[in-house]
């Protein structure tokens, strides 16, 4: 089902539009002069021009954050004080929510409601839950043989680099800015190339909030020219990295040329695993949400639905009737649940999929077809596909979109055989009213976050990352973020001196 709705573009909006690197506390144009053209995926209106970091902007960037890091400003700035700062841009980002979330589906093509119902919430939350943070990074005391007073501190890394991709721009950013400046670090954000406009209006968010100058710098550009260059650069302490799996590979490869810290949250195959015991309403609305929410460009997004075989037909009718009402369409449509995939290089990369899932055998039971909003924009139907076995590629590689692959199981053993026979280890899903097979198999489950009956859910306070090649160290989460973003001093005291 098709809806659309009225135009509304950058101007009708009264959105101010920032198309400068925001470094040392000031609008800078590129060093080389070059821009970019930032479209929205809906309509493929230009909404800006923005400058094309190189390695020249990285350089003036670590150079303001390194300043700020040694500066009194902010290394002399109790942790009482970082809290209020990111409590006080909390609060700026929640008083701009509205522009913030229209700016966000502008420019990435997600629906409004995901974007003004989910992800600012979710951002002001996280800025808040870190500003509880500052506060309570603790050392300890530890008793060591003789006559010593052994003590550690927790202190900042120094520079930041976080690279965030398309999907979820500023909450992504967040994710990882609130954190390592509760942390006391000072931070270099490089945006996706394809949604840089929200990091650049929150860095002006952060100076009004009185945030010093060159402790949180954005730099926009293309991963090839800025984000090599940040992972590169000797005056970069440490990288926040989350994208693809490909991506990473490579964040790791340069960073070791400095031996910084390294992070990743890369991608995903997320099994969803149904069980005949489970209600099956239940699960097959948490099914469809989970591939088809953010239009399955989520890294978690529970892309392989494994069904035990006795419900399989049962299960994939409620998925059909459940998918049926996943209107696509103009993204400002407060009816429209699927928007516009987030380029036209992304968009063909989910037909290839779509094409290669037909080729290989799998059966094509919904969707998979490309359709326009009054001629205009990328968008693809909610697709569903059956029939699928493991070793398929729509059943391995990942895809980033709106597209599921149901494949039945017999028992627990092959489902977790099924679920876990990837290279990816992000995130699952487990539906069954039998709560302690539920448990058992969460066990058993080779991921960073299992879900039980529910799909899709997060929280500042918990930890979220990957195993195997979906990356390691975590985002979120109270310890997780002070061992991602802080040092261990040990220091030694003679007291027989």
């Amino acid at each position: 089902m098709l809806r659309t709705g009225a135009p509304v573009t950058v101007a009708t909006a009264g959105i101010r539009i920032h198309d400068q690197h925001w470094i040392g506390g000031e609008w800078q144009a590129a060093a080389s002069g070059e821009s970019f053209d930032v479209r929205n995926p809906a309509t493929g209106e230009l909404l800006a021009r923005v400058a094309s970091g190189d390695a020249a902007d990285v350089d003036r960037a670590a150079t303001a954050a390194r300043a700020a890091f040694r500066g009194e400003a902010w290394r002399k700035l109790s942790p009482h004080r970082r809290a209020e700062l990111l409590w006080r841009l909390a609060d700026l980002v929640e008083r701009h929510a509205e522009e913030l979330a229209l700016l966000e589906t502008l420019n990435n093509g997600k629906p409004l409601f995901e974007s003004r119902q989910v992800d600012l919430p979710g951002v002001v939350e996280n800025f808040r839950y870190y500003a509880g943070l500052a506060d309570k990074i603790e050392g300890a005391t530890i008793p060591v043989a003789g006559l010593f007073l052994n003590y550690t501190l927790r202190e900042p890394l120094g520079v930041v680099g976080c690279i965030v991709p398309w999907n979820f721009p500023l909450s992504l950013a967040a994710w990882k800015m609130a954190p390592a400046l509760a942390c006391g670090n000072t931070v270099i954000l490089k945006p996706a190339e394809q949604t840089p406009l929200t990091a650049l209006r929150l860095a002006e968010l952060a100076a009004e909030a009185g945030f010093p100058p060159g402790v949180l710098n954005v730099v926009a550009g293309f991963g090839e020219t800025a984000g090599t260059a940040l992972v590169r650069h000797p005056d970069v302490d440490a990288i926040s990295f989350t994208g693809s799996t490909e991506v990473g590979r490579i964040v790791m490869r340069e960073a070791a040329t400095t031996l910084k810290k390294v992070s990743l949250e890369l991608g995903g195959k997320s099994p969803n695993i149904v069980f005949a015991d489970a209600d099956l309403a239940a699960a097959a609305r948490g099914s469809c949400s989970g591939i088809f929410y953010g239009k399955g460009e989520v890294c978690a997004a529970g892309s392989r639905i494994l069904v035990e075989e006795s419900i399989a037909g049962d299960f994939v009718r409620a998925l059909l009737d459940r998918t049926a009402k996943m209107t696509v369409g103009d993204p400002l449509d407060p009816k429209t649940r699927i928007g516009a995939i987030v380029s036209e290089a992304q968009l063909e990369r989910v037909l290839s999929y779509i094409e290669r899932g037909k080729s290989e055998g799998a059966r094509l039971l919904c969707g998979g077809e490309r359709i326009t909003v009054n001629g205009r924009g990328n968008f693809v139907t909610a697709t569903v596909f059956d029939e699928v076995t493991p070793q398929m590629t729509i059943a391995q590689e990942e895809i980033f979109g709106p597209v599921a692959a149901v494949m039945t199981f017999r028992d627990v053993h092959d489902a977790i055989d099924k679920a876990n026979r990837t290279i990816y280890g992000l995130a699952a899903g487990i539906w069954s009213r039998d709560i302690g097979k539920a448990h058992r198999l969460a066990a058993e489950i080779q991921a960073g976050t299992v879900w039980i009956n529910t799909y899709q859910r997060y929280d500042s306070g918990s930890p979220f990352g990957g195993y195997k090649q979906s990356g390691f160290a975590r985002d979120l989460g109270f310890q997780s973020a002070i061992d991602k973003y802080t040092q261990v001093k040990s220091v030694w005291v003679a007291l027989d001196a």
